[in-house]
């Protein structure tokens, strides 16, 4: 019974925490995903909109994650991890991932807007973003590889 439930569960848990990176960084989980596991033209335009979010979220004229329009650009990438998550594990259907990712992003959107918010008063904006960036790469990597 115990390797059943987690059979079904680990799939579900690695899609949300998927849908987790996309709250924190809205490209960053399309684009690790899209590099480790496809390739091609589409992983290098994914992380060249990584790479332009990293910069920009260093502007403190940036809107914060909970505007309207990021808000649906972190559920969107959420979905579209979610989906593409759910086919690479097999294990629930792609609907069923867009949805638990989609969740996961909406979650952590509001949770890491309060965590940036109390690491910008303690190191700083420039420091609290970078910091940021690195934990996202660094659970899409770990979450991808896991998939």
């Amino acid at each position: 019974m115990e390797f059943a439930l987690n059979s079904v569960l680990v799939p579900f848990l690695l899609v949300f925490l998927l849908g987790v990176v996309s709250g924190l960084r809205t490209f960053t989980g399309p684009a690790v995903l899209w590099f480790m596991r496809h390739r091609g033209p589409w992983a290098y335009v994914l992380i060249a909109a990584a790479v332009f979010e990293y910069y920009f979220d260093l502007n403190p004229k940036a809107p914060p994650r909970t505007d309207f329009a990021s808000l649906l650009c972190r559920l969107i990438s959420g979905a579209f991890v979610g989906w593409w998550a759910a086919i690479a594990t097999g294990g629930i259907t792609p609907v069923s991932g867009a949805i638990v990712a989609a969740a996961g992003a909406l979650i952590s959107a509001y949770a890491s807007l309060w965590v940036r918010r109390r690491a910008i008063a303690a190191i700083g904006n420039n420091a609290s973003g970078l910091l940021e960036d690195a934990v996202a790469i660094a659970a899409s990597i770990a979450i991808v590889a896991a998939l």
